[in-house]
């Protein structure tokens, strides 16, 4: 069965919100004990994007598109624009998007509407009001990632067990080059490899208590 012809398979969160089980991965998209308290306080918060003027956002795993559609709702909230780029090597079927994006932060937002009408056509490139947003679906991998560029770069792959070629030194210290001076990189993951990779990249490590779930989380700043 094609997968996009396959009911989505949700899983409530205890914040209300919702993720969906990768069965290629082994692992839910998103934190189990709160996709949306994850999203805003690992990513949106732990990389200051709550209070940029013009973020300009790197993503690594799109996903179910969580970490957008929090993104994009801080920052309409707030009237500023949003440059927005995310690689993600594995789309899931436009369904599961738009049945896990019911009544969240974001989802009413033109760019997030606009993004569902063509979803998954590659590259994705969506301008609506004052958002820019481009999914590439592709290895990132092999990808040329825009150097000193992200304000803002989010690291959401799955897990280093289920993922590992998204947390090796040599791809980190690529993640890095990527990001503008002052710019942060944020993950939830705090394993001791990851965070030995992201201060050989010359990143400035910080653990942070972490969303429900996990005691702590990475930022690490250029």
């Amino acid at each position: 069965m094609d997968r996009a012809a396959e009911a989505p398979p949700i899983i409530e969160t205890p914040d209300g919100s919702r993720t969906a089980f990768s069965a290629r991965f082994g692992e839910a998209y998103g934190s189990r004990h709160g996709a949306q308290t994850q999203a805003r306080h690992v990513f949106v918060e732990g990389t200051g994007t709550h209070g940029h003027p013009a973020p300009r956002v790197l993503e690594i795993g799109f996903g179910l598109g969580v970490n957008f559609r929090a993104t994009l709702a801080d920052t309409a909230a707030r009237g500023v624009g949003l440059d927005y780029v995310a690689y993600e090597f594995d789309p899931a079927p436009a369904n599961w998007l738009r049945e896990v994006a019911v009544g969240e932060p974001g989802a009413d937002r033109p760019a997030w509407q606009a993004m569902l009408a063509q979803w998954p056509n590659a590259p994705r490139r969506i301008e609506a009001q004052n958002v820019r947003l481009t999914v590439h679906f592709s290895d990132v991998l092999a990808a040329d990632l825009p150097q000193g560029w992200a304000t803002a770069l989010y690291l959401d792959g799955f897990s280093p067990s289920r993922n590992p070629e998204v947390w090796t030194p040599e791809f980190v210290a690529r993640l890095a080059g990527a990001l503008a001076p002052g710019g942060i990189l944020a993950t939830y993951s705090a394993a001791g490899h990851v965070r030995r990779s992201l201060a050989a990249a010359g990143l400035n490590v910080e653990r942070r208590p972490g969303a429900p779930g996990k005691r702590e989380c990475l930022r690490a700043v250029r």
